[in-house]
């Protein structure tokens, strides 16, 4: 696990697909990346995860070479990332946020017109856009135009064109915003295919199961810098959280949110009439102690959950805010 700047593991010597170094970047006097570093290995999936604000769309647009920057370093596959290297730029895809397709042209001719930006000769791009549309599985809508597909076919149709060309390094922002459940798990189910047969892939969401599902490294930022880089129990480890205990009970006074607040494992306990909720640090008798705490005040408990640390609050810890402000 890293904390601050990248450490100088084993791990860190494995062969990279993304080395971003010491970037720094400003808008006019707003300081938005700060000696900004990354490394992505080649052949993981990475999740990039910051509130609104944090740096994260700066630091893509500086990593795809869309943004100049007054300092620092990109290498993408241990070359130089510069507005002109085209070679590179082939070897990359890119899913923005927001779908951006041309309403005017059919779906096949969307990945089409995508693909060539990337591969000059239709004979090639030929069996690239038919695999792409079947790997998101658009072959019975081949022939619709975007508005006639749903939000879920849309994202879809969004994925195909950047994935066509076949890259090695794909960028994902935000791909399963406002889709349906069984559409989400299709194109998480995609991406994990597409590492599986050889991407290297940076996962930009503010879906934090789905971060925790399909990321094999975590990287958290904020204020333009990075505050933290591992698994994501290594992340939970890194503030020392350990459960939190919820309580439903309709007669918990102030003297009894004292005691537990004072407990020493207790990282803070909030009421608000019918449920007290209890974050603890590591401990084997935290849900025992925060019982006798509570018979001792004599409240009669409703109903009682424990649930293990979550990617939410090594997040909430670490940036003092929820992923969504």
């Amino acid at each position: 696990m890293e904390t601050g700047r990248s450490s100088n593991s084993a791990d860190d010597k494995a062969p990279q697909a993304v080395r971003v170094s010491a970037l720094v970047k400003h808008y006019g006097s707003m300081l938005a990346l700060d000696h900004f570093d990354l490394d992505v290995r080649r052949g993981e999936i990475l999740g990039l995860l910051g509130p609104n604000g944090s740096g994260k769309t700066t630091a893509i647009n500086c990593m795809l070479a869309l943004l100049t920057f007054e300092s620092g370093d990109v290498r993408i596959f241990d070359r130089p990332m510069t507005p002109v290297a085209y070679g590179l730029k082939r070897r990359i895809g890119v899913v923005p946020q927001e779908v951006a397709v041309f309403n005017e042209l059919t779906v096949r001719e969307n990945i089409d017109y995508f693909c060539s930006l990337y591969v000059p000769k239709r004979s090639d791009r030929t069996p690239m856009v038919n695999d792409a549309m079947a790997f998101v599985d658009l072959n019975d809508y081949a022939q619709y135009r975007p508005g006639k597909l749903s939000g879920g076919l849309l994202r879809r149709l969004n994925i195909a064109c950047g994935i066509a060309h076949r890259p090695d390094l794909l960028f994902f922002d935000e791909p399963t915003v406002a889709v349906d459940p069984q559409s989400r798990n299709a194109i998480l189910e995609g991406i994990e295919r597409l590492n599986r047969e050889g991407a290297t892939v940076i996962y930009t969401s503010h879906y934090m199961e789905e971060v925790e599902q399909i990321c094999d490294r975590i990287m958290i930022m904020d204020h333009g810098r990075q505050l933290a880089l591992g698994t994501a129990d290594e992340l939970k480890h890194l503030i020392n959280a350990g459960e939190t205990i919820t309580v439903e009970t309709l007669d918990c006074d102030d003297q009894t949110i004292a005691a537990v607040t004072a407990m020493p494992t207790v990282i803070r306990a909030t009421y608000d009439g019918t449920s007290l909720e209890i974050r603890c640090r590591q401990g084997q008798r935290n849900l025992m102690d925060v019982l006798d705490v509570l018979t001792r005040h004599h409240v009669h408990i409703g109903h009682l959950t424990s649930r293990p640390p979550t990617l939410n609050d090594v997040f909430l810890e670490l940036t003092g805010k929820a992923l969504r402000d």
